[in-house]
């Protein structure tokens, strides 16, 4: 055992859960044996707590950091800002400066609010779009954040999040009273979203997406959503927080052709500095004035300036079409393994966030073994990539080699009909939210 695996051990004691978010649990990867604190970032390589090194293969900084950890442009314009003062009784002059950015890649748009984190920004967007509209109903499609607004569609019976991103998420402590405040749909289903306007019909607030996460939008789905709304008067609100970019600087809908009323931006668009943006059309987002929306840190200047370099950075270097490149290779890697070793897998996902599955039962066990095998390898590794500008063909190709390695002892256990479980030093890796001990 490692100090980071000691360290965790020590962190579930005095911090519920662990971690601050559920994507960064070592159970969520390789439970007891994963490094789980970093001491040093740098592009695409980490360094833990006992100095080894490793490049990451895997969430990036769980989607944040399109550049690549500490990228000297936008960490020089946080210094900066810090020189110059990061929180004063005035407001710091970043904030029209990035409002007027997001303006011009989003011209649809008039009007810009900070938050700090995405899941607080589309709390805000909700709240934003029920004031507006004077309506309580939303529905929703996709991931959107750990607060009342979205949870409380976990209250009615069964698990009906489980089935657009994550399972198990437990709606304790949110209050009954908002059950049936939310109506689920899933992504292309446009009947299903039919379905549920019929059933509120006159009530609905707004419709709350992701443009896009895992599959492109068929039959014009996201066009008679669209339409849908501005025929019923309800507000369309794209959360970006995952999509904005990656496929283009600013958000993915400016590629998939369809505008919303509101869209909400956070990771990607301030390279891992603590920022998050709701935009909207001006009518609607002055509704924000009807209701109390107010926070001391979201007037914080360091990362304001940081998200300004970022954006500056990303269009300068043209990190999307990286990600695009890198994805794309990393998409024929895992395919070229799996013909050569027989594995069975399934790929899926947009390049800039290309993930894989196991066909086999018990996918879990797959996973947490290639994990482990990867990591043996010197890679942070799951069944999903986030591409960024840092992963280079150099680092790519390293990292071709060690999947080609990992497939085929995997494929050897399962031709010689072993259960892989028997490869695991540990517990197979979690899935969703559980509640740890």
């Amino acid at each position: 055992m490692g100090k980071g695996q000691k360290l965790y051990k020590r962190a579930k004691e005095i911090i519920p859960g662990g971690t601050q978010l559920l994507s960064k649990r070592p159970e969520m990867f390789l439970p007891d044996l994963w490094p789980s604190y970093y001491s040093k970032a740098k592009g695409c390589e980490v360094w833990d707590l006992d100095g080894n090194h490793y490049y990451d293969f895997s969430l990036m900084g769980v989607g944040a950091n399109v550049l690549g950890y500490a990228f000297d442009e936008v960490d020089d314009a946080a210094r900066e800002a810090i020189g110059k003062g990061g929180m004063c009784t005035l407001n710091a002059p970043e904030e029209v400066f990035l409002a007027e950015k997001l303006l011009e890649l989003h011209p649809w748009a008039g009007m810009v609010r900070y938050a700090k984190a995405g899941g607080e920004a589309m709390s805000m967007a909700a709240r934003i779009a029920r004031a507006y509209t004077k309506k309580d109903i939303v529905l929703v499609c996709g991931y959107h954040g750990w607060h009342d607004w979205y949870l409380s569609a976990n209250l009615v019976k069964g698990d009906p999040l489980a089935g657009v991103h994550l399972r198990g998420l437990e709606p304790a402590g949110v209050p009954k009273g908002l059950a049936g405040s939310n109506l689920i749909f899933h992504y292309n289903c446009y009947e299903e979203f039919e379905k549920r306007m019929e059933e509120r019909k006159g009530e609905i607030a707004a419709v709350i997406m992701e443009p896009i996460r895992n599959e492109y939008p068929k039959d014009g789905f996201l066009e008679k959503i669209r339409a849908a709304c501005d025929r019923e008067g309800i507000v369309l609100v794209f959360d970006e927080v995952s999509a904005g970019f990656r496929l283009c600087a600013g958000g993915s809908h400016r590629k998939l052709g369809v505008t919303p009323d509101m869209a909400v931006f956070a990771k990607a668009m301030t390279n891992g500095y603590p920022v998050a943006a709701v935009i909207g059309k001006t009518d609607v987002m002055q509704a924000a004035q009807d209701t109390f929306i107010s926070s001391t840190f979201w007037t914080e200047r360091v990362a304001l300036a940081a998200a300004l370099k970022s954006i500056e950075c990303y269009q300068k270097y043209e990190v999307d079409k990286v990600q695009g490149h890198v994805g794309g290779r990393v998409k024929e890697i895992w395919a070229d393994a799996a013909e050569k070793t027989g594995l069975d897998i399934r790929i899926f996902g947009i390049l800039p966030l290309i993930h894989f599955e196991f066909g086999y039962d018990n996918p879990l066990v797959y996973k947490t073994c290639f994990t482990q095998e990867m990591l043996k390898e010197g890679f942070l590794a799951a069944t999903g990539v986030y591409a960024s500008l840092a992963h280079t063909d150099k680092v790519v190709d390293q990292y071709a080699g060690a999947v080609q390695r990992v497939f085929a002892k995997i494929a050897d256990a399962v031709g010689k009909g072993r259960d892989v479980k028997e490869l695991l030093y540990g517990a197979v890796c979690h899935a969703g939210f559980e509640r740890l001990n």
